[in-house]
């Protein structure tokens, strides 16, 4: 009897404390425990006697959750959480320690090492240079030393990301940056690869100098040099276009050829043979539909909207705009169908026209359709099947923005006018700017010439860009007869943003330097409505002058100092988006790049540079498989995303160019470059706002 009540009562006190954990758990549904194990190598060697710490990431300064130590083997164990929560970022941190193939004697202090685990913690891990850059550059925008903190959306995503570039299990290469759109496509690889070996030569301390030589090389314009390999990485990821050389001459210093060979012996492979014009990670993304992106948007939860220009596999010389739509989470995933992304509701041939607005509810305007669509945040049609022509009323449809008042406002890019509806309701449809005699192309009271994309200001002033023209047109959005037309300094805008301090940003693709003859040739095409062979007539001149600029225009209308600027790879800039620093960047449609320019809070730029100066290299950001561009976006976690628009050029009007390549006119893909700027709010409604 005795033995049955003390086998009772050892089950019941069993009970009790299963049942005061599960409270303990249940009352903090985020966190459960469970264990890591990890190792720790350098240059593929195990690093003995480094301190591993387990940290939780947040809004605020980050929670240190368990600590180890490396044994001989480079092999540690932590007690750690499995994130049910999704907001819920892990990642861990090595320090210090003795890499095996490290012939000094004692600890190298300059060791630090890094790998972000994201909200699903494996069980098995590996810390290393791989892991480390990978973490490095997806988290560049919110990682200050060891910590790591920001908004819950922004970590996120940029966890998500990791995975791309770096597999955290094996320290191996992630999926996307081994897939076909990427690999030998692109440099982004050698970027990588090169990158792990220099950090490398410092852990395992190739030279006596090493750590030495690779602090001075990743020192930034702001002449702080970093004191460990972690800190050296972030300061290359944010000013990646500095003196780029510096580190690429490391790969020399620390992994000569061997005599009588042909190839270095790095510890990551492949890597650089020279010197490039910035330290980029970047990424191209395809499916769902996707072919000849347009307008990107991002919305509520991160994820990305464009307009497809072309239908996936359709030869396009004689079919123009006659695509849907796509949708892709922020790490690239498509989440809208393949082949045929999100159709319905009379899109046809959505062009730079895509807007969110504050219930995730997406807005595009067909280029090929004439009419504007509507659809829920899961790709639901919520127009007509015939879309919102109201009475075959539109012409070709460009730009379209939703305000914070909720109303939505596009343009009619044939027939120079701007739709308007209020609350973005199509049953109470306006028409501005209209020609008094009621027909087509005829003058626009608004000195509209071909409208291409449009803004509204912190004034409530809606201002609208001219794809045939030298000037933007503005106007109050409660009062559209009280027109200016204010001269720009460049020809055919295109798209536009606003700053925090309301000053207007303008990409001119073609610049100043547009002659008078293909002026007229333009103005002649965009009246017949021969759109394909208006944008061969500026492809041709973009290719053979090498046009472009961008211009800024204060509150008040005037230039701003020293506009228009043309530096920084400006070669048919198309669009603008502003980032949470004001910082400006453009998509360069001709230079098949990004520019980067200083914006108006220079405090916000590099050391000594002004308004308007280029912080990109001279032919600007290059890689990660771009093609020709239309729209560029900043997401939540900071990456830059562009719509490879064009892939290759002559299919898109010449029958006879090629019949293997006839379907090849679109371009196939979203590059998105990680970390490089200040985060935005999503959905970007109005001017854009940082967190």
């Amino acid at each position: 009897m005795q033995q049955t009540r003390s086998r009772c009562n050892h089950f019941v006190s069993r009970w009790m404390r299963a049942s005061v954990a599960f409270v303990v758990l249940s009352s903090n549904p985020v966190l459960s425990a469970t264990d890591i194990s990890g190792r720790v190598l350098g240059a593929g060697t195990p690093i003995a006697g480094a301190k591993v710490t387990l940290w939780m990431a947040g809004a605020g300064a980050p929670k240190q959750l368990a600590q180890a130590r490396t044994g001989s083997d480079g092999r540690f164990v932590v007690k750690s959480v499995n994130a049910a929560g999704r907001n819920t970022i892990v990642y861990l941190v090595a320090q210090g320690g003795h890499a095996a193939s490290d012939r000094s004697s004692g600890d190298n202090p300059n060791i630090a090492l890094m790998a972000v685990l994201g909200s699903r913690v494996p069980h098995k891990v590996m810390i290393n240079e791989m892991t480390t850059v990978a973490s490095v550059w997806t988290h560049a925008q919110f990682l200050e030393g060891t910590a790591i903190k920001g908004h819950p959306l922004g970590l996120k995503i940029a966890a998500g990301n990791v995975p791309n570039l770096v597999n955290v299990e094996n320290g191996g290469w992630g999926t996307a940056i081994l897939d076909s759109s990427n690999s030998t496509q692109t440099p982004t690889m050698s970027n990588f690869a090169t990158l792990a070996s220099v950090v490398a030569g410092c852990v395992v301390r190739v030279k006596p100098n090493a750590c030495e030589s690779l602090f001075a090389a990743a020192t930034p314009p702001t002449n702080k040099a970093p004191t460990d390999t972690l800190m050296a990485l972030q300061a290359i990821a944010r000013y990646p276009a500095y003196q780029p050389e510096r580190v690429f001459a490391l790969l020399d210093e620390f992994y000569p050829v061997p005599g009588g060979k042909k190839l270095r012996e790095p510890p990551y492979m492949p890597y650089l043979v020279y010197a490039p014009s910035a330290w980029l990670i970047g990424v191209k993304f395809t499916g769902g539909g996707l072919n000849a992106p347009g307008k990107i948007m991002f919305d509520s939860e991160g994820n990305l909207w464009t307009g497809a220009n072309f239908i996936v596999g359709m030869q396009s010389s004689d079919s123009f705009w006659n695509g849907t739509s796509a949708k892709f989470a922020p790490n690239g995933r498509p989440l809208s169908p393949a082949p045929t992304g999100f159709g319905g509701g009379g899109i046809v041939g959505p062009g730079f026209g895509t807007a969110i607005d504050a219930q995730d509810r997406v807005w595009m305007t067909s280029t090929g359709g004439r009419t504007m669509s509507l659809f829920d945040k899961n790709g639901k049609p919520l127009s007509p099947p015939e879309g919102f022509n109201f009475g075959s009323k539109l012409g070709v449809m460009q730009g379209v923005i939703v305000t914070p008042n909720g109303d939505v406002w596009a343009v009619d890019f044939s027939d120079d006018k701007v739709v308007y509806l209020p609350k973005g309701d199509p049953s109470k449809v306006k028409f501005f700017c209209q020609s008094t005699d009621g027909r087509p192309n005829s003058e626009s009271p608004c000195k509209l010439n071909a409208p291409f994309h449009l803004a509204i200001d912190q004034q409530d002033r809606i201002w609208i860009t001219n794809a045939v023209g030298d000037h933007v047109t503005r106007f109050p959005a409660s009062d559209p007869s009280r027109v200016e037309v204010l001269p720009t300094g460049g020809h055919s805008g295109k798209g536009m943003a606003i700053d925090s301090q309301g000053n207007a940003w303008i990409a001119n693709t073609v610049g100043a330097g547009l002659p008078l003859e293909a002026k007229l040739k333009m103005l002649e095409l965009k009246l017949f409505d021969r759109l394909y062979e208006l944008h061969h007539v500026l492809f041709n001149y973009l290719i053979e002058d090498k046009l472009g600029s961008i211009s800024m225009l204060r509150p008040d209308g005037t230039p701003g100092p020293g506009s228009p600027y043309s530096g920084g790879g400006t070669y048919g800039s198309w669009a603008i988006a502003i980032d949470g620093n004001d910082q400006v960047w453009s998509s360069n449609f001709g230079g098949r790049s990004i520019t980067h320019l200083c914006g108006a809070r220079t405090e916000t730029c590099p050391p000594g540079m002004n308004t308007g100066d280029p912080i990109s290299p001279p032919g600007g950001y290059v890689g990660g498989g771009m093609s020709y561009l239309t729209d560029i976006g900043i997401d939540p976690a900071g990456n830059v995303w562009v719509a490879d628009n064009w892939e290759t050029p002559d299919a898109c009007w010449n029958p006879s160019f090629s019949e293997a390549k006839s379907t090849q006119c679109g371009g196939n893909g979203l590059t998105v470059f990680y970390g490089m700027a200040k985060p935005v709010r999503a959905p970007q409604i109005g001017p854009a706002r940082p967190y």
